[in-house]
């Protein structure tokens, strides 16, 4: 029986999948390999890039116009930069793979012979060298995991490469494909006497980078239709376009939404009924909340300079605070990690990335803030928000210093601190929807709390919005503002119950200045404001 795959590259026998060259340019990869062309593929984690390289070497063998070969290099990285053992290490994944997908019997002389003869700065160029002469079609090198390999290791594997270069095709490879996470523009490798050396200038003999994309609309539906043809069971209407609207695409959230629905969620069982929406967003909640590999690796990437200071400036917003933006080559490394977007505006990738950033970053505030789900539910079921603001604006009085300095990303600390009190509340059964990003100057927050715990979000839903805002200008334009802003969201999102709570940084500015608890009338909406 096939399945949704969440690990590893894929298997035809075993998963539903996307034809791995369909997402290619295929006319373009010819063309770079008939010119005898070096490039680049580049991706986040968990695209495809793996299952794209051995369809490429399976069907350019199968063509018989060259000879084609995978090789992964992502054993060297334990090494770190130990030239010797790293270097010995890509041999033995070259002459592995040769012998794995070609049956080779030549390489493995070629490397027992060049061992003993030659120093590891030259072991990967003469067993190239060597093979490609004894080999009757032009070699075609797929290296996977290049960038996992780390300082005198990489260079020298770029290095040789490069020299190498002049030879191809009789004595080196054709063409030579280098795959990994980012771009080898965005390689920094420390050498032994400390220099660094970027990718740029090691590979120079690059001439193309190309970016393997995420799913289209129409892959998740063709990906979700082999389920349907499979076992019968349907997606219900708007099922798929949640799935593209909260993944964009992102391959793995598209393959491990689809298997925790149907596969791992008992209501997803009976192939006699479709997958609902309700369902869906459950099965995107239970994988939010389960932080599963990819999810929690890109947390960790969060605890990077380079990273913090893009997804920083997002979370807080702080790009009229006179602090310096960052780096072109940094935001082009963090759109590589596949964090970020850039188009049509920068922002975070997808909203499941979205949601799970500032769950990551407040995780510690949220098991330590003494509070309790049961002190704000009202007698009919009901979250009693201006309670739980009220509690929030005395808890921000008294912690807020002690709180914020505790957090890596102390710019977006009162956001990040609100966040952090709210999901201690509704962790109990709620959720919260989050929109921000550069340039919104407020953080949109949606408090859904289910009324009938028997029916969960499948009944009646509390719907609240609660915008936050720094205080840029004056308190009197900033609650203007605020107010339009909270007015909009609410008809958008379809509720009457909206909040708008300030935050005033202002270090001189006296508590009893920055404290305010009043209603505002905008429009037909009776708005809550809270200052602090």
């Amino acid at each position: 029986m096939k399945t949704f795959n969440t690990a590893g590259p894929v298997r035809p026998d075993d998963h539903y999948m996307i034809p791995a060259l369909a997402r290619w340019e295929m006319d373009e990869i010819r063309r770079l390999i008939q010119e005898k062309r070096y490039f680049v593929l580049h991706a986040p984690r968990q695209t495809g890039k793996t299952s794209c390289l051995l369809a490429l070497m399976a069907q350019l063998n199968a063509e018989q116009d060259y000879t084609a070969l995978y090789v992964n290099l992502e054993p060297a990285q334990a090494v770190r930069g130990n030239l010797e053992a790293g270097m010995r290490i890509i041999l033995d994944a070259l002459v592995a793979s040769a012998d794995e997908y070609l049956a080779d019997r030549l390489l493995p002389e070629i490397a027992q012979e060049i061992i003993a003869t030659h120093s590891a700065g030259s072991l990967l160029r003469e067993g190239l060298r060597r093979w490609c002469r004894g080999l009757e079609k032009p070699l075609v090198l797929l290296l996977d995991e290049v960038d996992a390999l780390v300082g005198d290791t990489l260079i020298s594997l770029l290095r040789q490469i490069r020299a190498g270069y002049p030879d191809r095709p009789r004595a080196f490879p054709q063409t030579v494909l280098l795959c990994g996470v980012r771009d080898v523009r965005d390689y920094r490798m420390h050498s032994g006497d400390h220099q660094i050396i970027t990718g740029g200038s090691a590979f120079n003999i690059k001439s193309k980078s190309l970016r393997l994309g995420n799913f289209s609309h129409g892959d998740v539906a063709g990906l979700y239709a082999q389920h349907t043809e499979e076992t019968g069971q349907a997606f219900a209407d708007g099922v798929i376009d949640y799935v593209f609207e909260q993944t964009t695409g992102q391959p793995w959230l598209v393959n491990a939404l689809g298997y925790e629905a149907c596969f791992e969620m008992k209501a997803g069982h009976d192939r006699a009924r479709p997958i609902t929406l309700g369902l869906m967003a459950d099965a995107r909640e239970r994988l939010i909340e389960r932080r599963d590999t990819h999810l929690d690796q890109l947390a960790d990437k969060l605890r990077e300079p380079r990273v913090h200071k893009v997804i920083g400036e997002l979370l807080g917003d702080d790009f009229e605070s006179g602090i310096a933006p960052p780096s072109e080559d940094d935001q082009l490394y963090v759109q590589d990690l596949g964090l970020i977007r850039t188009r049509p505006q920068i922002e975070i990738a997808n909203p499941i990335y979205r949601e799970v950033i500032p769950r990551t970053l407040t995780w510690i505030a949220q098991t330590r803030i003494p509070q309790e789900t049961g002190w704000y539910v009202t007698q009919d079921k009901r979250l009693d928000l201006p309670k739980l603001l009220a509690a929030f604006q005395q808890f921000f009085r008294e912690n807020s210093e002690i709180w914020i300095e505790r957090f890596d990303y102390k710019e977006a600390g009162p956001q990040l601190l609100m966040q952090a009190f709210l999901q201690r509340i509704v962790n109990s059964g709620g959720r919260i929807d989050r929109e921000y990003g550069l340039g919104r100057r407020r953080t949109d927050l949606l408090v859904q709390w289910p009324l009938d715990e028997t029916q969960g979000f499948h009944g009646p839903v509390q719907r609240a919005v609660i915008e936050l805002k720094l205080l840029h200008k004056s308190l009197a334009a900033t609650i203007k503002e605020g107010l339009a802003q909270t007015a909009d969201y609410m008809d958008r999102v379809g509720t009457d119950e909206g909040y708008l709570v300030v935050f005033d940084r202002t270090p001189e500015v006296p508590w009893e200045a920055k404290s305010l608890v009043r209603q505002e009338q905008y429009g037909e909406h009776r708005i809550w404001v809270w200052g602090m």
